[in-house]
């Protein structure tokens, strides 16, 4: 097996993995800044438990906690656009990242612009296009989720960079213990702008805190440390581009667990199987 074949093995897995994260977005009944700060903090605390703290060069350090603050800037927004529509749409937002990266990663990277990339891209934004004008309700809900998109493009080229060399354990443990203390910094900016309806910073506690412990150790242990090792082996766009699965998995499961079927159309499926297009060409064409 190549190890391009087992990078999208590792890709696939983490994609998986990932496709539960909405429906916890859905199942905490937290707001959405309690959820990310709980989710680091979880995270980082069971990180240090298995992997202790590793020494690395300061830089290093500053560009992974860099890394991390953007991820946590994407997951509060992430949340913020379920709690504000609903799980199919956060999750759909989220397949932009593909457009994003398109452009963005040449220019960190410094390499020309792929007309192919930007083709596939392209069918994505085509068949958010559609699922954006099925009902006006989730239009504020839409907006967050492509800006939480345009985030995480910028977050999964940075991370490739900046984890070049380093093991996959010990760049989530910076990425999450330096996003938590950036990420304490954003909260009162975001919440000036996004005021909350909900209590902040609430010990969770019952089913919310069972659910941000497995949210943590599956979806977030899991999964990034499968993605980050993906990233060492596949372009940040074949990643990125591939995640758009992600909202496939979500919604059935949304679907069946929430009803949310009920309040769907026919443009919301057309965008469905755009978006799944994009992601088989370049799968295909990246195997290839």
């Amino acid at each position: 097996m190549s190890e391009t074949q087992k990078g999208f093995i590792q890709l696939h897995l983490s994609v998986l993995l990932a496709g539960f994260t909405g429906l916890f977005g859905r199942l905490i009944t937290l707001n959405e800044v309690d959820i990310v700060w709980y989710r680091m903090l979880f995270t980082s605390c069971i990180l240090l438990v298995f992997t202790g703290l590793p020494k690395l060069e300061w830089r290093k350090v500053l560009q992974l906690c860099g890394c991390g603050a953007l991820l946590g800037f994407h997951w509060i927004l992430f949340y913020g656009s379920i709690k504000a529509s609903n799980v199919s749409i956060g999750v759909i937002c989220f397949s932009t990242i593909g457009f994003f990266t398109a452009f963005i990663e040449p220019m960190v990277f410094k390499r020309k612009l792929s007309w192919v990339e930007l083709f596939f891209s392209l069918i994505t934004v085509a068949g958010v296009l559609c699922i954006f004008s099925f009902d006006a309700r989730y239009r504020y809900g839409i907006m967050i989720g492509i800006v939480s998109s345009a985030v995480c493009a910028l977050y999964a080229i940075c991370n490739k960079k900046a984890s070049v060399g380093i093991r996959s354990r010990d760049v989530l443990l910076y990425q999450m213990a330096g996003g938590l203390v950036i990420v304490s910094l954003i909260i009162p900016i975001y919440l000036y702008f996004f005021p909350s309806n909900q209590p902040v910073m609430v010990i969770p506690e019952g089913n919310n805190l069972w659910f941000m412990l497995c949210h943590a150790l599956f979806c977030t242990v899991g999964m990034y440390l499968l993605q980050i090792q993906a990233l060492k082996r596949l372009s940040a766009f074949t990643v990125n581009l591939t995640y758009n699965l992600e909202p496939c998995y979500t919604i059935i499961l949304a679907f069946l667990i929430f009803g949310e079927g009920r309040e769907i159309n026919f443009s919301f499926y057309l965008g469905i199987a755009m978006i799944l297009l994009s992601v088989l060409l370049q799968s295909w064409r990246s195997w290839k």
